[in-house]
Order: structure tokens, then C-alpha cells, then sequence
């Protein structure tokens, strides 16, 4: 199982916050909080290498609060330390 260190986490997020007028102009559905929470989740599918069975799904329509849970649900059991993961996704809410 791929582990993820806080300061893995903090660049990925701290990327996307960087670029964050880019990504919400290319993927202009839902609100910005939707939309840098599904880059996240989809970076940390990526880079924590989850097969299918590990990814999470969705029925209906995703919101930030639903992608959020997610993202806190993939990263449970892969964190090389215990550390406060809301005030990293909280950045993305910021604006």
C-alpha cells in the first residue's frame, strides 16, 4: 500500500491552490470547492496508485462535503504520520 507524508500532501494541495484559477476555468461545473476537491481526490488516486475497489464512487451528483469524506476516507490508513488533514482541505475552500 502507497503511504502519503504530510509534506506530500501539503505540495499536491498547495499545487492545486496555486493553479487554482486554471483548473476551475477548465472543469466549470460545480462549485470551486467541488471542483479543487475532485482534483484532489483524483491526484490521490493517482499518486497513491488505488485500484478500482479502493476508489471511491458516487451516486448522484458530488458535493464538496461528499468529496471531502472521500478524500479523508482514502487517506485514513495511508498517512506515514498522524496529522491534522482538514486544515490542508481546508485550502481548498479558501479563497
Amino acid at each position: 500500500m502507497t503511504r502519503i507524508s504530510e509534506s506530500e500532501l501539503r505540495k499536491i494541495v498547495d499545487d492545486i491552490v496555486t493553479d487554482r484559477q486554471s483548473i476551475i476555468r477548465h472543469n466549470p461545473l460545480g462549485t470551486d470547492e467541488e471542483i479543487l476537491s475532485w482534483m484532489l481526490l483524483s491526484s490521490l488516486v493517482v499518486y497513491l496508485n488505488l485500484n478500482e475497489l479502493e476508489t471511491p464512487c458516487f451516486t448522484g451528483r458530488p458535493d464538496a462535503a461528499t468529496y471531502r469524506t472521500a478524500i479523508e476516507f482514502v487517506l485514513k490508513d495511508r498517512l506515514t504520520d498522524k496529522f491534522d488533514v482538514g486544515c490542508l482541505l481546508d485550502k481548498l475552500s479558501a479563497e
